[in-house]
C-alpha cells in the first residue's frame, strides 16, 4: 500500500515503509510516526514478501523509502530475512527492526541482517522515534534495553546464536563442500527451504559467505 501524496513530499521529510502484519499495531505506529512533521509513513506492508514487492514499486516510481521500520516476527519471510534481501537490493535504505521480544539471538541477527536500528514494541513512542531518526541519519540506535546484550557480547567475544538441529545438518554438508542440491537431496527438503538455512547460518555465524562460515563452525567447536 503506498500513500498517492508520495511523489509531492519535500526532500527534508524522512519517508517510511512500515512492514507490520497486525493491522491494529500498524495503525498505531502509523499514527505516533506520522504526528512528527519530519516524519511520514508513506507506505506499509503486511509482509516482508509484500514489502520488498513495495520497494521495487517505489523504487520504479518515485525512488526507495529512507527507512523501513520492520516487524521480526512476520509471516512467510521473516524481518531478519526481508532486511538481509533489502540490503542486497538498496543498500542505502535504513532499517529500524521491531520486536516484542528482547531476546540476544533476535538481536545479533537483527544486527547481522543488516539493520541499523533495534527497537521494543513495549518501549516507549519516543524510543521509536530516536530509532528512526537515528537511522535516517546513518547512525546505529539500540534500545537502552537490548543494549545490555551487546555490552555482555563485549565482555564475551566470539559467542554466537545457537543453530537448530536442521541448521546443523546443512552446516556439515556444507562444510563436507556440498551445495545446495546435494543438500536438499541429502536432508529431503527443496533448494529454496537450503538457501534459507544458509541465509540465516550466515546471518547467525555472522560469515560473508559458505566457506567462512565453516571456519567459524570449526573454531567455534561446532563442527
Amino acid at each position: 500500500m503506498i500513500a498517492p501524496s508520495t511523489a509531492d513530499l519535500s526532500p527534508a521529510i524522512i519517508r517510511i515503509l512500515l512492514v507490520e502484519d497486525h493491522s491494529f499495531t500498524r495503525d498505531g505506529l502509523r499514527a505516533a510516526i506520522n504526528l512528527e512533521p519530519e516524519l511520514r509513513v508513506v507506505a506499509e506492508a503486511r509482509s516482508g514478501e509484500e514489502g520488498l514487492e513495495v520497494l521495487e514499486q517505489l523504487a520504479h516510481e518515485y525512488g526507495v523509502v529512507d527507512v523501513v521500520v520492520m516487524d521480526i516476527g512476520l509471516p512467510g519471510i521473516d524481518g531478519i530475512q526481508t532486511t538481509a534481501e533489502i540490503k542486497k537490493r538498496w543498500p542505502s535504505v535504513r532499517v529500524v527492526m521491531l520486536t516484542a521480544h528482547n531476546l540476544r539471538e533476535e538481536v545479533f541477527a537483527a544486527l547481522a541482517s543488516g539493520a541499523e536500528a533495534y527497537s521494543l514494541k513495549s518501549g516507549r513512542p519516543d524510543l521509536l522515534l530516536l530509532a528512526i531518526r537515528a537511522a535516517a541519519a546513518g547512525s546505529a540506535y539500540l534500545d537502552p534495553q537490548v543494549a545490555v546484550h551487546v555490552m555482555d557480547a563485549v565482555r564475551r567475544p566470539g559467542t554466537i546464536s545457537p543453530l537448530t538441529e536442521r541448521e546443523m545438518d546443512v552446516l556439515k554438508l556444507i562444510a563436507e563442500g556440498q551445495g545446495n542440491k546435494d543438500i536438499a537431496a541429502a536432508l529431503g527438503i527443496s533448494v529454496s527451504t537450503v538457501k534459507l538455512h544458509v541465509q540465516d547460518l550466515l546471518i547467525k555465524l555472522q560469515a560473508a559467505d559458505r566457506t567462512q562460515a565453516a571456519v567459524k563452525a570449526l573454531r567455534q567447536g561446532l563442527l
